[in-house]
C-alpha cells in the first residue's frame, strides 16, 4: 500500500472508530437526557447540557486510547477538548433551547445537534487535539 493510500484507509478506520465510539457516547446521552428530561422533568437545557457532558467524558477516554492511540499529555488533550465545547456548549444549548420553545421536538434537536457535534468534533479531535501525536502510544 503506497502511503498516501495507507494515510487515507488510517483515516477512515479512525472515522469509523470515532463514529462507533460516539455511538456508544450517544447512547449514554441520550440515556441521561430522557432519564432527566422525562423522569425528573428537568426542561431543556439542563437535560441536555447533563447528558453532553457526561457523553464527553466517555467518549473523550474512549477515543483518545482506541481510535488516536495518543500518548499526548491528557491534561493538555482534555484542555483542548475543553476549549472545542467551551464553544460548541453554549452554542447548542441556545439553539436547542430556542427550538424547542418554539416547538420543535427536543429529540429532533437532540439528534441534529448530536450529528452537527459528532462532526465538528471528529475534525477537531484529528486536526487539533491530537495533531502530530496521532498513534504515538502505539508500541514499535
Amino acid at each position: 500500500m503506497t502511503y498516501n493510500n495507507q494515510k487515507h484507509h488510517e483515516s477512515f478506520i479512525q472515522a469509523v472508530k470515532f463514529t462507533l465510539f460516539s455511538i456508544s457516547a450517544g447512547v449514554i446521552q441520550v440515556l441521561s437526557f430522557t432519564l432527566l428530561f422525562e423522569m425528573v422533568q428537568w426542561v431543556y437545557w439542563p437535560s441536555y447540557l447533563t447528558a453532553l457532558l457526561l457523553s464527553i467524558l466517555w467518549n473523550f477516554t474512549l477515543n483518545r486510547k482506541f481510535t488516536f492511540k495518543s500518548a499526548n499529555n491528557v491534561k493538555i488533550a482534555m484542555l483542548l477538548v475543553l476549549l472545542f465545547y467551551a464553544v460548541f456548549t453554549p452554542l447548542s444549548t441556545w439553539w436547542g433551547d430556542a427550538l424547542t420553545k418554539i416547538g420543535w421536538n427536543e429529540y429532533l434537536v437532540l439528534g441534529i445537534t448530536m450529528m452537527t457535534n459528532l462532526v465538528a468534533e471528529f475534525l477537531y479531535t484529528k486536526h487539533v487535539v491530537y495533531k502530530g501525536t496521532i498513534n504515538s502510544a502505539v508500541k514499535k
